[in-house]
């Protein structure tokens, strides 16, 4: 049986209009693979030529965020606040993510250490790799006021 997944919005602590991700498609303890779907009224989008491709990195950083409030909801821990710190050679083969075009994005941890992670991220349309990157992140603890009210 497949898994069930939260919805997006249980996993990462922003709010509409600044979640740009559509569900979670699969998961495992190393990796996390999110959708989307490109449409002429999405966040950035331009009239006539879609999203900048550069986008892609938000889309990876949300992604590593999803990795990590799913991580959290499996611990019975608070969703928490995490920050993109640096993009390693980004790398995108189209300048526009066209409307109508399904995008999934795959996060795959390469360290973690304490608060500190970094992971090889590809963002895939159809059967080819659009865009790669590697993202470094940083999630404080509670103490640091790193958490997140839901309610």
């Amino acid at each position: 049986m497949a898994e069930v997944f939260p919805l997006i919005d249980a996993l990462l602590p922003h709010a509409h209009p600044m979640i740009l991700l559509d569900a979670v498609l699969g998961s495992d303890a190393e990796s996390l693979t999110t959708a989307l779907t490109i449409r002429p009224d999405s966040r950035f989008a331009v009239v006539d030529e879609g999203v900048p491709a550069h986008v892609g990195i938000e889309y990876m950083a949300q992604t590593c965020g999803a990795f990590a409030g799913l991580e959290a909801l499996r611990a019975g821990q608070p969703i928490r606040l995490g920050f993109l710190l640096g993009t390693r050679r980004f790398e995108a083969s189209v300048a526009w993510f066209r409307a109508g075009w399904h995008l999934q994005v795959t996060v795959t941890v390469v360290f973690r250490e304490g608060q500190m992670g970094v992971f090889d991220c590809r963002i895939r349309h159809e059967d080819n790799v659009v865009a790669t990157a590697q993202i470094t992140v940083y999630q404080p603890d509670e103490a640091s006021g790193g958490t997140i009210d839901q309610d």
